[in-house]
């Protein structure tokens, strides 16, 4: 039975932790490198790309909630969830690497490569991060545990912004050796490798504690049911606005320190640029802001510290975005807690997609888990998308001409892709807030609740293998 497996301990955390280093890395590396390698390295125009990126995303509506209802009726003597992580490891790591090995094209071909491989990349990541997502909703029945395991991964995720903004921007500029292009193409290698060990990290190093149901509904049944709820809606709508705010500021970093701030590319600390620091700091704020999370979750609401970060957040860019462009350390600290604002809401929204999983469960006697936090995968994906997209449709529309003296138009399209339209879209993202109802009282009601029905009639819900490979 479920209440007979060992309690969910720090080495268990800390694997699942790991896992998430597999698309941390990639999302990173691609807000920052994704855009610029295609517009300024491969020709494509920056509108051309926008629209692929939003275009992709019409293929995730479909395939992520699909990818979460097989998970939901997947049956193995590994669990639901965790054999997908396993399976789907090596696919991820060689579409991945192949987004950024493109050989001399035209621009029309580069573009045709970029949809080619982006879409397979995200089959992939969609195959490997809805189950890894949901694995979680699954490793314990308590909310708590789960809100730590939720830590565990955003402080994972806050290393891997560390490990793209210091070693993969070191690596770029060392591998490729005066080739910029060759440089990001062999970190890329490098980043794939990692990530699908982390994947296998994950599936040998987790269980799953939560009986599933002897049968599941309709798959239209329960999406319909999903987009009724106003819960997962408030969710959704905040994780879909926050990486749209992260992605947009990211993916124009590059060319606000180039074409805004005249940066040069020299070091200023060690061995970081200032795109390194920037990046850097963001990591150790958003490492700040998982602990800090992680801690006040356990006294506080999960939906009003959403609102308290995003204040925080908004005004950090805000402040970064009047100080002077040579203001390199107070720049800095102001980086730094955008971090810890957008650290505080993303560890809140995993956690809280999987809170509505179980109270789904609890309200309506129906597992869909998998369904649920795939919610979290495609809005995820989609703010990313969106944002990435974003500072490119701008700089189409204000002008910019890659390699050029840019514009007073078009440097305030790229100040609008890296600080005024993040601040403002942060703003919703916390309104949303105010619908979650979920509070600390209603979790501890449901999940006494289910505690007793699954002790009552859930049988075992697979063999328990040998935890090796």
């Amino acid at each position: 039975m479920a209440n007979q497996d060992p309690p969910v301990g720090r080495l268990e955390k800390l694997g699942y932790g790991v896992g998430d280093l597999a698309s941390s890395l990639y999302i990173n590396f691609f807000n920052i490198y994704l855009l610029y390698y295609f517009v300024e390295l491969g020709g494509v125009g920056p509108a051309a790309m926008g629209l692929m990126l939003l275009l992709t995303k019409f293929f995730d509506a479909i395939t992520d909630p699909v990818m979460g209802a097989i998970g939901d009726r997947t049956r193995t003597r590994w669990g639901r969830y965790r054999p997908y992580l396993l399976w789907g490891a090596v696919p991820f790591g060689l579409f991945g690497a192949a987004i950024f090995a493109a050989p001399e094209l035209t621009p029309g071909s580069m573009l045709v490569w970029a949809y080619v491989t982006y879409t397979l990349t995200m089959v992939a990541f969609t195959a490997t991060n809805v189950p890894y997502s949901a694995l979680m909703g699954v490793i314990s029945p308590s909310a708590d545990t789960r809100s730590s395991v939720a830590a565990y991964r955003m402080i994972f995720s806050a290393l891997a912004v560390v490990g793209v903004a210091v070693v993969a921007t070191t690596l770029v500029r060392e591998l490729g050796a005066g080739d910029e292009r060759r440089g990001i193409m062999l970190t890329m290698f490098v980043l794939a490798g990692a990530g699908m060990l982390a994947l296998v990290i994950a599936f040998a190093s987790t269980r799953e504690r939560i009986p599933p149901a002897p049968t599941n509904g309709r798959i239209r049944d329960d999406i319909g049911l999903l987009i009724r709820t106003p819960a997962w809606i408030a969710v959704a709508a905040a994780a879909v606005l926050t990486p749209v705010a992260l992605a947009s500021r990211a993916s124009s970093a590059l060319f606000w320190f180039r074409y805004v701030a005249g940066d040069d590319g020299r070091t200023v600390f060690l061995f970081l640029d200032r795109v390194g620091l920037f990046y850097t700091g963001f990591a150790l704020g958003q490492l700040i802001g998982v602990l800090v999370a992680a801690s006040l979750a356990r006294r506080f609401d999960k939906a009003h510290l959403i609102i308290v970060a995003g204040i925080i957040e908004v005004a950090a860019i805000s402040a970064f975005h009047l100080m002077p462009v040579d203001a390199v350390w107070p720049q800095t600290a102001a980086q730094v807690f955008v971090g810890v604002g957008l650290g505080m809401m993303m560890m809140l929204a995993y956690s809280m997609f999987t809170d509505i999983a179980e109270y789904l469960e609890w309200s309506t006697k129906r597992q869909m888990t998998g369904l649920a936090v795939s919610g979290a995968v495609f809005a995820v994906k989609t703010g990313v998308a969106i944002g990435a997209a974003l500072p490119g449709l701008l700089f189409a529309l204000t002008g910019f001409e890659a390699g050029a003296v840019q514009t007073a138009d078009a440097r305030l399209g790229i100040d609008l892709a890296f600080a005024i339209v993040p601040a403002a879209i942060i703003i919703p993202a916390g309104v949303a807030m105010l619908f979650y109802k979920l509070d600390r009282r209603t979790i501890a009601h449901f999940e006494s609740e289910l505690a007793q029905r699954r002790m009552q009639s859930a049988p075992t819900p697979f063999p328990s293998p040998p935890e090796t490979l």
